[in-house]
Formats: structure tokens, sequence, C-alpha cells
């Protein structure tokens, strides 16, 4: 499967380079104008889990590092991966029609190194080419072999719901920026009140504390108008490809969009599509498009762990 990274500045394409992603929970959904973010499955809470110690062979402490759930019935291989500097065969614990694709590790805490990170990200990356996922956390880590196969047997009916939603799905992301100082000349262009506080704050003389309390009052009302505009208009073109949508907190000044989309696999040319037709549309706009990820910001399974 290729991964898709790309950005589009004034209608046209830029140099694909490759992203990283952390391994996260899925963050929590800001309200956009003209969004319909749905969450397809709500919150499913997971029975409390006791975790026990084992000992290698060499008297050290391995634990199994869960790096997503699958569908199999049988036991499956997915090469070598590296975390926490150890290298190790990854392969499945696996329950009934359910598998956790899982490789040994030191057990104790797991820096989110970029190495760790990449090396989690790489596997659930190369698990999803054939199979749907549900990633884990970066960093889930169960003591014991068993305490894997509890998860799989006590959330049973919690994987086997979003399996199914998420059959044959795959998640992008879409981050969309402007030149702010750009937006601001042509909002002072357009707006003949923020204009003229514009100049009159520039030629007064004296104190401009009210002048420039107006002035940012009704220029920030502005950005916000003209920022939602934009998001609704994009987020109107691009609903007919996506399943669902969800449409979490911009970072920055910058970035008006931070957008994750629901895609089913026979639909991804129609959503590139999509991406190319409104990024040409919006000239003045950066669209930052990456993918396809496992579905990290439409799952929402809360794992709860009692340590004995």
């Amino acid at each position: 499967m290729r991964k898709r990274s790309s950005a589009a500045r004034r209608g046209k394409a830029a140099r694909a380079t490759r992203r990283t992603k952390a391994a996260r929970p899925a963050p929590r959904k800001r309200a956009a104008a003209g969004a319909s973010p749905r969450n397809l499955n709500p919150p499913q809470d997971v029975p409390h889990l006791a975790r026990t110690d084992r000992p290698a062979a060499d008297g050290s402490l391995r634990g199994k590092y869960v790096y997503c759930v699958i569908r199999s019935n049988k036991p499956l291989q997915f090469g070598l991966s590296t975390i926490a500097g150890e290298v190790a065969g990854v392969h499945t614990v696996n329950y009934k029609d359910l598998a956790a694709v899982v490789s040994d590790v030191p057990i104790g805490p797991l820096d989110s190194t970029r190495e760790n990170v990449l090396a989690h990200e790489h596997v659930n990356e190369t698990v999803m080419k054939d199979h749907t996922v549900i990633p884990m956390s970066f960093g889930t880590i169960f003591k014991t072999r068993d305490d894997a196969l509890e998860l799989l047997r006590s959330a049973h009916d919690a994987f086997d719901d979003v399996l199914s939603k998420m059959q044959n799905k795959l998640e992008f992301g879409l981050k969309v920026l402007w030149d702010r100082d750009a937006v601001v000349a042509g909002i002072e262009e357009d707006d003949e009140d923020i204009r003229r506080l514009r100049h009159e704050i520039a030629s007064q003389k004296g104190s401009t504390y009210f002048a420039r309390m107006q002035y940012g009052r009704l220029l920030e009302a502005a950005l916000q108008s003209r920022s939602e505009r934009y998001v609704s208009g994009i987020l109107e073109e691009l609903r007919a490809a996506a399943v669902a949508a969800r449409i979490n907190k911009p970072i920055g000044d910058k970035m008006i969009l931070n957008g994750a989309f629901l895609v089913s696999r026979d639909s991804e040319a129609a959503f590139d599509k999509a991406i190319k037709q409104v990024a040409a549309q919006n000239e003045k706009l950066t669209f930052k498009y990456t993918g396809p990820w496992p579905p990290y910001n439409f799952v929402n399974i809360r794992l709860k762990l009692e340590r004995a």
C-alpha cells in the first residue's frame, strides 16, 4: 500500500515527503462550521485485567508489546520489529476469531523515541495491508501472554463490534493552513470599519487603547468568520467520498483545519480526486494530505488495567 504525504500550495502539487505520526489515543473532536463529525464507536470499557510478572529464560522480564488487534483464527507472523532496542519477531496471540499482534519487549517504561514510535507505526502499516486493524496506543505492554489472551477474551464483543465497523476502511489526514498576514491584509482592504480603525490607530498621536481594542475584536471576528467559511466549503466537497470525519483542534494560528477522514478502501481514488479538486479551488490555502493510516481517530476503546 502506497503511503501518501503531499502538500498542495496555491493549487499546485508540492514535492511529496514521508511523514511520521505517533500512535496515540483518539483526540477530542472540536465542532467546526459545516462539519458533521461522527464517532462510529462510542467508548466501550474493557473489564479489569490482572497482571502478573513472568521471568524469561535468562532471568529478565519480558512482556508482550501489543500493536493492534485484527481478525484471524490462525497464528500469523509479520517479520521483525525493534522496540526498546531489542529485535523480536512480530506474531499473533489468538483467541477464537481475534488476534493481538505482539512482540516481546522488556517490561518497564518505554520512551516515545523516534525509533520506537516508527517501529510501532511500521508494524501497524504492514498489518493493515491485508487486515482491518484496531490500532493500540503507543506503549501498550502486557506482562504475560495470558494477559494478552485475557484482553481478547474479556473485550471480545467490543473488538468484534469495532472491527465490523472499521472493515475495509482507512484513515486519511488533512491539515489546511493559510497565510494569516495576507488574510488580515485582505480583511482590512474589504472591511470599511476595520480599515478606518487601522488608519485611526496609525495616525492618532494620543492614546489609541480603545481604538486598538475595537480593532482587535472586529478583526478576530472577521478571521473566525472567514475561517469557518473555508472549512465549511472544504468539508462539503469531501463529504461524499468519506464515511466519517473527525475535526481536531488546529495547531497554531496558521492552521484552520486539522481533520481526519475515514474512507472505504474502494473509495480511496475518489477521495484523492476530491482532495485535489478542493485544493485547486482554494489557491490561497495550503493543503497537507497524509495517509493511509490505521483508524486512530475513529477507534475509542478504553482499557482498564489493574496492576496486581
